[in-house]
């Protein structure tokens, strides 16, 4: 029996059925609309049969050659042309253009409550449960459920893959008995072999991607949309097997999409980007949202001269003008990951070029094989992955310490990349492949996004979104947060949690080791690196102690599902536990109780040794979906007997992961902590005046000027409201409850003053942080 799920209470659901089919890779072709706040166009998707439904087939050569000799004969031979970098034309039976533009003139099949669907009355399509009723499904249809919200979807239609010149090659073994049905088996059967070429013929593989998404469509498909899905059938088809495996979608987002954001950048040009929502992309394309569908993607993407279109993709795009203020873009991706990791960012960015001095610092940096050389000489076996252009098992990639780069801002930014964070990146990528090893993506962009964006940084496949609350006050925030974002590469990207609820697997493993990147991108002695260890150590304990004082127990659990981590239903619908609910966003407690479990287990068993096997975890994972157990179980299995202190998975799940608060520490982590001066009862203006003149607290750090907001609003130092007005525009990603503050301390001024800033932010603020401001202040 399918879990009901309630899409509208605080857990996310993930609707897709992945169980019976699932995506391996898409093609999008979009235009970007800035005066509509659009992006429009279509996307494919390619599947195989879910495991739960496969279909075996004993099928010969002959009949299946047959039949697509028989299909050719119907078809002119065109030329097409595949933006691909390096690849030759190919010759096709049907015309292949270059992602040309369609759906423009499709019919809008929304209903007043935005829902769509081309389903009739008379189809007897009642609900998607009926309809999903495979074990006993007689007479009724397959449904295809794919993961949509806030999309208005124009037309589904089946895609004549064997339209394609030169497909012949992937049919094989295809022994087609039902006259009726052998077309469609021979689509599928091209889809299957397509998605199954090895890892060295993958831009050939990209080619022929390119060619199947243009190819004629050969029928529309039945759908209809709710809140939180897309579901597609074909009548008479009664299994996942015989469902078209390639289908195609125009559809358009809207303004109010979840999964991007429209607005203007700290130069005041308009742009768009993915801004991490909890919905995650499912507002942008139709997608499978459970970790379990990885898959590749392409896109090309059209958008007015003077835009930059910068994406999740191993390929540096140059711009190619398709017509007289029209530029397009063309990115993709090989390693299979899953679709909430797409990352999309369009707006009017400066590159900052890298200088001779960032050079020069590039060629200095100090090279020495990583440990993970040096540890374990496995490179040469087999990856435990689907089978994909690993960077692991290339010999070049193993010794690149810093891959290639590029840094984007607003104008008006430009300056202040320069100075500070365009240097610190080779250091801080340096640093990571001396601790961990291989890169597991081969190139990485840099944007600063716009002041709206409500976290420090975010990182997705080939490029990090960072803050510009991280490029004043030196470069010690800049430094920390881009070596936590650079983290993600291996844990949280090529490392994936099989289940969400589990955010601490990627979260607490970058917290953890982005303390060691930026001590050795800083080159600091044994006797520094632990002494600013120990500092972090005690700021992250109190936030976390504060953080657990003024929180729900159920949102301080690290594995909130407990036993039944992992498990899905039987179509692979899940729901995300607490996804939807909007305090989580702002809190912590995966990053810290993640980090003070790693720390633990790193005092255990020796820092050497805890790296060591940190490193043996990436290489014997990367490219898979993880659970916590199978990191503890491998890190235990390495630890001598005496050195495990009677430490187990069970008891490190029950202490750690399944119970809210904080575990019981170790002595020596039970410390005094520092004392603040907001633990004072009072202070005059005349010292706070001193304070900020002293230590020129207005130019520092984010994290320092937000200490000194809480001391301005709880001592009522009116000659400081203008920092508070400041850092609630301009530093969005931290000053969510500094307008809490201001209405607790009942002061008529204070509640001005909040009520003032959010009346000017709140056009632009993130959803989920103008709903917890709202109910602060009304």
């Amino acid at each position: 029996m399918e879990t009901q799920l309630e899409p509208m209470k605080d857990d996310l659901p993930l609707m897709a059925n992945t169980s019976y089919m699932l995506v391996k890779h898409y093609v999008l072709d979009l235009d970007v609309d800035f005066r509509s706040k659009v992006i429009e166009g279509i996307i494919v998707l390619f599947f195989e049969t879910g495991s739960q439904y496969r279909k075996t087939s004993s099928t010969g050569k002959e009949g299946c050659r047959s039949q697509f000799d028989e299909a050719c004969k119907r078809r002119a031979s065109e030329p097409c042309h595949i933006p691909v970098p390096n690849l030759s034309a190919c010759s096709s039976k049907m015309e292949c253009n270059d992602f040309a533009v369609c759906g423009k003139h499709e019919e809008d099949t929304s209903d007043k409550n935005g829902n769509h669907s081309n389903e009739e009355q008379a189809s007897g399509m009642s609900s998607s449960k009926d309809c999903c009723d495979i074990e006993n499904h007689g007479n009724k249809d397959f449904l295809l459920v794919l993961d949509c919200c806030d999309l208005s979807v124009l037309k589904v239609e089946e895609i004549d893959v064997a339209a394609v010149a030169g497909i012949e090659e992937f049919v094989r073994s295809a022994k087609l008995t039902d006259s009726s049905k052998e077309l469609e088996n021979l689509r599928n059967q091209i889809v299957h072999e397509l998605v199954a070429l090895p890892a060295d013929r993958w831009k050939e593989q990209l080619r022929y991607f390119t060619c199947c998404s243009q190819a004629p469509g050969c029928g529309e498909l039945l759908f209809t949309t709710d809140t939180w899905s897309l579901e597609i059938r074909k009548s008479g088809i009664q299994t996942p097997a015989d469902f078209p495996h390639a289908i195609r979608i125009w559809y358009k987002t809207k303004p109010e999409g979840r999964s991007v954001t429209w607005t203007t950048d700290q130069s005041g040009r308009p742009c768009v980007y993915t801004v991490g929502s909890p919905i995650n992309n499912r507002a942008l394309f139709p997608c499978q949202e459970p970790p379990v569908a990885l898959s590749t993607w392409q896109a090309s993407v059209r958008a007015a001269a003077g835009f930059v279109v910068l994406m999740s993709g191993e390929n540096s795009a140059e711009p190619v003008q398709l017509r007289e203020g029209i530029l397009s873009w063309y990115y993709y991706v090989t390693m299979p990951m899953p679709a909430s990791t797409f990352t999309i960012a369009v707006g009017c960015w400066q590159e900052v070029k890298q200088q001779s001095f960032t050079a020069a610092i590039q060629s200095n940096i100090e090279f020495s094989l990583p440990s993970s050389q040096a540890d374990f000489r496995w490179h040469d076996e087999i990856c435990g992955h689907v089978e994909y252009p690993c960077r692991f098992q290339d010999s070049a990639a193993r010794l690149q310490a810093v891959i290639p780069y590029r840094v984007f801002a607003p104008w008006c930014l430009m300056e202040r990349c320069e100075e500070c964070l365009i240097q610190l990146i080779p250091r801080c990528l340096s640093a990571a492949y001396t601790t961990l090893g291989t890169h597991p993506f081969s190139r990485l962009d840099v944007l600063i996004v716009p002041s709206n964006f409500s976290s420090l940084g975010m990182a997705s496949p080939h490029i990090i979104f960072l803050s510009q609350s991280v490029l004043l006050g030196g470069s010690h925030l800049c430094g920390t947060r881009l070596c936590h974002e650079i983290a993600h590469a291996w844990f949280g990207l090529a490392i994936g949690a099989h289940d969400w609820t589990e955010e601490w697997i990627s979260e607490g493993f970058a917290t953890f080791l982005e303390d060691t990147f930026w001590a050795r991108a800083q080159q600091l002695s044994h006797g520094e690196v632990k002494g600013q260890q120990e500092l972090k150590a005690l700021l992250r304990w109190r936030r976390l102690r504060d953080e657990v004082q003024n929180s729900e127990e159920e949102l301080q659990v690290l594995r909130p599902k407990k036993e039944s981590t992992g498990e899905l239903s039987e179509s692979g619908a899940s729901v995300v536990k607490h996804g939807l609910k909007a305090e989580k966003i702002f809190m912590q407690v995966h990053y810290l109780k993640g980090y003070f479990l790693l720390r633990f287990l790193a005092r255990a068993i020796g820092e050497a040794s805890y790296l060591a096997s940190l490193r043996k975890f990436v290489h014997k994972f990367h490219g898979r979906l993880v659970l916590s157990q199978d990191f503890l179980c491998m890190l235990l299995e390495d630890i001598p007997e005496q050195q495990k202190s009677g430490l187990t998975v069970e008891s490190i799940i029950q202490n750690w992961l399944d119970t809210p608060g904080i575990p019981k520490l170790l002595p020596d982590q039970l410390v005094l902590l520092l004392e603040y001066l907001l633990e004072g009862k009072t202070l005059c203006p005349r010292v706070l005046q001193c304070l900020e003149k002293t230590y020129q607290l207005r130019e520092q750090d984010a994290e320092v000027r937000h200490r000194w907001c809480e001391l301005v609003v709880k001592h009522k130092y009116v000659s400081g409201y203008g920092d508070v007005e400041k850092f609630l525009r301009e530093d969005q990603a931290m000053g969510v409850y500094l307008y809490g503050e201001l209405m607790l301390n009942e002061d008529v001024k204070q509640q001005e003053l909040a009520h003032k800033c959010f009346a000017a932010a709140q056009e632009h603020m993130d959803t989920s942080a103008a709903k917890v401001v709202a109910e602060m202040l009304f």
